[in-house]
């Protein structure tokens, strides 16, 4: 972990050590400790495995900078190394995390490949949604791969290894045969064989064995029963010592490039009972919570919510609002948070294009917003928005330029009374297609295109007074969008860049397979692609007609959350 771990670790409270464990894990976020111990689901996985009889979890995060290149990776909690747990399981939430994977293995002085590695090796898993989305990309290195939702699949895991027992180590193959065929979710990629055409595209993907032919995905229909919420506070962290509370998962929207809209179907919400009871648990360690989900003002009790979080005397940020959901409620209590910085997420410029990405929401709505949230004493806003998204035109790109500048303008003018104004920061993202959306089958525009937009924009709010503009690389976009797409030779390509120590201009030019050919191709509607042989509830058909619709620049309603026949997930 380096020194700054070693700083870090008296600070927090809520750390679990459990000595006498039979089973040791390290649970493992293949980034810095400070994005790491910032992740809900990182921390409610921590939970959720400490809470299982004689396992033992602790955590280990990408080396800090100043760290030794030669220094092993040990746990935060006892300095153990990986190399010594019983298993290493990794929380992957994002993609351009993957090459830190195999660095991890490689300083804990394990075999990168899933096939070389024997007794006494540990066992090497992942979950997240990233790796649940789309587990191909890293199907060489991993033992078992989880196919949904951690409070589902974790503890038949542990079931499993402990009732097979030392013999699990031994005999490795039967194990993961046994975890295959038993553990609903269980990926085990050995077991399978992908074939291909001619062309690249996928022939057939098959067992090689006697396990299923389709993986289910499994999801926690009650999120009440095993709450969501932080189990260590620390000081560096995105949100300081905000004590983290999942309200929502999943998002009703049903914006057509969210994977996170998809993949989390059904919509759930926290029963606010449980969720008054985690307030209770926050208000003994902190003064401030953090609500994370993909919907949180969606919430059926949303004020209520705000309410008691305000009888708590307690002050709270929002992972997410959307502008038409904000209400009196929710305002006093960014108010009472002292809150400055308000997020938008219009994604795009044009009326057009929202509803190609049906994001169900209107000019009219972004700007009533915009002069509520600075009545309410919110003077500084952030703005996301996408480009290179299906069918933008350049004329799309320059409504991005027309909306700001009349963001500004309802922004200065709701700002005159108060005798100051703050500043507006466009967050500017290039569009990257996701599994299990119904953009999956769109290409991705090249990174030169996307270079001339962003410039286009950055240019044309250039000489606004009081606004900011960030914009990502396109070039790791690319990379980003080839491990989301990608199949087992994708995994190929990152054990080469690996091996090039992370050059990737170097590693690409040499590839058997042309990323183009994964980003920048429109796929074919009947085409297998890398993740079909997953079940994630939702019918391809639906995808396929959400496809069409955005083709046609047709909206569609938002999931109605209670039971219905449209995607098939119900």
């Amino acid at each position: 972990m380096g020194k700054r771990a070693k700083r870090v670790s008296p600070e927090e409270t809520g750390v679990v050590r459990k000595p006498a464990a039979e089973v040791t894990v390290a649970l493992v976020y293949p980034n810095r400790y400070s994005l790491g111990m910032s992740s809900l689901g990182f921390q409610a996985v921590y939970a959720l495995i400490n809470r299982l009889p004689g396992v033992s979890c602790e955590r280990a995060f990408y080396p800090e900078p100043d760290s030794s290149e030669n220094a092993g990776i040990r746990t935060l909690e006892t300095r153990r190394r990986l190399s010594d747990v019983d298993v290493i399981a990794f929380s992957v939430s994002f993609e351009n995390d993957y090459p830190n994977l195999l660095s991890i293995l490689q300083r804990a002085r394990l075999p990168l490949l899933s096939t070389e590695r024997s007794f006494p090796h540990p066992w090497v898993v992942a979950g997240g949604i990233a790796a649940f989305l789309n587990p191909e990309p890293l199907a060489l290195f991993m033992d078992c791969l989880f196919i949904g939702e951690a409070e589902e699949i974790v503890p038949p895991f542990f079931d499993c290894l402990s009732d097979s027992g030392p013999r699990a180590q031994k005999d490795r193959k039967s194990f993961l045969l046994h975890l295959a065929r038993e553990v609903p979710g269980a990926y085990v990629p050995r077991f399978y064989a992908p074939a291909y055409r001619r062309d690249g595209t996928l022939q057939s993907f098959l067992p090689n064995a006697d396990v299923p032919e389709k993986i289910q995905r499994v999801y926690c229909k009650d999120l009440s029963v095993q709450p969501a919420k932080s189990v260590i506070i620390g000081p560096e962290t995105t949100f300081g010592r905000a004590f983290l509370v999942e309200v929502s998962r999943g998002c009703p929207h049903g914006c057509r490039f969210c994977a996170a809209g998809f993949v989390y179907r059904p919509p759930r919400f926290q029963s606010p009972a449980s969720l008054a009871a985690s307030f209770g648990d926050a208000r003994a360690l902190t003064d401030r919570v953090g609500l994370v989900g993909g919907a949180v003002a969606d919430h059926p009790e949303i004020d209520t919510i705000c309410s008691r979080i305000l009888a708590h005397g307690m002050t709270a940020g929002f992972s997410s609002l959307r502008a038409d959901a904000l209400s009196p409620p929710v305002f006093a209590l960014l108010k009472k948070s002292k809150t400055k910085t308000a997020t938008l997420a219009p994604d795009a410029g044009s009326e057009r294009m929202r509803i190609v990405i049906n994001k169900h929401l209107t000019e009219t709505r972004i700007l009533e917003a915009v002069q509520a949230l600075v009545e309410n004493e919110i003077l500084n806003l952030k703005l996301y928005f996408m480009v290179g998204l299906p069918t933008e035109t350049a004329e799309d790109v320059a409504a991005i330029i027309a909306l700001c500048r009349r963001i500004k303008d309802r922004f200065l003018k709701a700002s005159r009374p108060k005798g100051r104004m703050g500043t507006i920061t466009v967050s500017l993202n290039s569009f990257v297609p996701k599994p299990v959306t119904p953009f999956q089958w769109a290409p991705m525009d090249t990174v030169g295109v996307l270079k001339e937009k962003i410039k286009k924009v950055k240019t044309g709010l250039g000489n606004v007074s009081n606004f900011r503009v960030h914009a990502d690389v396109p070039r790791w976009a690319l990379i980003q969008g080839l491990l989301s797409l990608g199949d087992r030779r994708v995994g190929e390509i990152l054990f080469t860049v690996h091996q090039n120590q992370g050059n990737w201009p170097r590693t690409l030019k040499t590839a058997s397979v042309n990323p183009g050919f994964y980003v920048h191709r429109e796929k074919g509607l009947d085409e297998r692609l890398p993740w079909d042989f997953i079940d994630h509830g939702i019918q391809k058909a639906f995808l396929k007609k959400e496809f069409k619709q955005a083709m046609e620049g047709k909206p569609s309603p938002p999931c109605p959350i209670e039971s219905c026949r449209a995607c098939g997930v119900c």
